[in-house]
């Protein structure tokens, strides 16, 4: 399931007695890679300290509508740009009436008022305060706007009553809001991606290769599960982790990666062809190490690998197919000549001479090219690079 790297995500922690499970919730977003702000109402202070939540989040604690702190005194408006998520956990029955009426008079609520982000509401009271007619009321108005609800779940409560009004437990809420994330517009579809570089061996010891850090395969992989697509990932030998979510294939050499490739793309929808396999593998193999002891010179006979993008195209026709072209000079041009000649559907095309967006770099810059046109995408994070790439992709096969 995907994580939330580079997700921002505002925790509004509201006053009820489960607002201790707030630290944990921040700890399991923080492990996914979630940068996460904290909002404070009032009557939360007074069951967990805002000291404790700071220490977790790495950020400091916001509380209050007029953050002298803040650019122009706005902060409510700086957090509401912000966020890319709002949880509200948990959330009390007085928040609920509060959010239903648009109530701005504290930060919780202009944020939330303020704010374009996805919002969640985790729910937390007594059994009967929940199935109060007025609080079902509240609870289906929010459903009719667009509001997501996790829970409540049902058990015994801190008083003592027994039914629905318990908070979720922290885990899964941050599992549920992954499968709601992971609702997106390649749901259905299924996603082939290789990444890094391939190893041809010269001798049990010795091989040829292609630099290639395999960031930006894994960084697409990562992007596709999120757009709601199953992913096969078919990956060279890299020092990365894959998401669990992610079915992957590590290989070694151009054929194992063909091999593997061919299994995956007879039920897979879109090709994108992101390893750096090596051109050329060396015409034979030595079983046994080659000692330079009785060699003064050394040569190696090559021949060319397999064009796994081409045999992909050719053989997969009805899938979207993707290329990379990862080029020094006339960049583009190239990459036009690639995407023509090998009849892809799209090609994305970079500068690797650029040493600040090439090898190994966090950071990318490219150009997503079809027959139709081309679009810049600025230098930013591999991850997302990654998710621009796959929006225009979804477009395009969604059009």
């Amino acid at each position: 399931m995907l994580n939330f790297s580079n997700k921002n995500i505002l925790l509004c922690v509201t006053g009820g007695i489960a607002a201790y499970k707030a630290a944990e919730i921040i700890r399991l977003f923080k492990k996914d890679g979630a940068d996460v702000r904290v909002i404070m109402t009032e009557s939360a202070k007074e069951f967990i300290t805002p000291l404790t939540l700071q220490a977790v989040s790495g950020n400091e604690i916001h509380d209050s509508l007029l953050d002298l702190k803040a650019e122009s005194a706005m902060g409510h408006i700086e957090l509401a740009k912000w966020a890319d998520i709002i949880l509200i956990a948990p959330c009390t029955a007085e928040s609920i009436a509060k959010i239903v009426h648009g109530r701005a008079d504290d930060l919780m609520g202009a944020v939330i008022l303020a704010s374009k982000a996805s919002t969640y509401i985790a729910p937390a009271m007594n059994t009967t305060m929940w199935l109060d007619k007025g609080t079902q009321a509240n609870y289906q108005t929010l459903l009719s706007r667009g509001i997501n609800f996790i829970g409540p779940d049902e058990g015994e409560q801190a008083c003592g009553d027994i039914g629905p009004g318990r908070l979720v437990e922290p885990d899964k809420i941050i599992n549920l809001i992954k499968s709601h994330l992971n609702k997106g517009p390649l749901s259905g579809k299924t996603v082939t991606i290789t990444a890094g570089p391939t190893r041809e061996q010269i001798d049990p010891v010795r091989y040829i290769s292609n630099n290639s850090s395999g960031k930006m395969g894994y960084a697409l992989a990562e992007a596709a599960v999120q757009e709601g697509a199953l992913v096969n990932l078919v990956s060279g030998p890299v020092v990365l982790a894959a998401d669990k979510s992610i079915n992957l294939f590590k290989i070694n050499s151009a054929i194992e990666m063909l091999e593997a490739v061919n299994i995956c793309m007879k039920s897979s929808d879109i090709f994108i062809s992101c390893a750096a396999v090596a051109d050329y593998k060396p015409s034979n193999y030595s079983d046994t190490k080659i000692k330079k002891e009785n060699l003064d010179n050394l040569e190696i006979n090559l021949e060319k690998n397999y064009d796994i993008l081409s045999e992909v195209a050719e053989q997969f026709s009805s899938a979207y197919i993707v290329g990379f072209a990862a080029e020094t000079s006339d960049v583009n041009l190239n990459a036009k000549k690639k995407l023509d000649s090998k009849n892809l559907n799209m090609i994305i095309s970079n500068d690797v001479s650029d040493a600040s967006i090439g090898f190994d770099s966090d950071e990318n810059e490219v150009h997503v090219i079809t027959s139709n046109e081309t679009i810049f995408i600025k230098k930013d994070k591999k991850i997302r690079i990654a998710r621009e790439i796959l929006n225009i992709i979804s477009t395009n096969i969604n059009s």
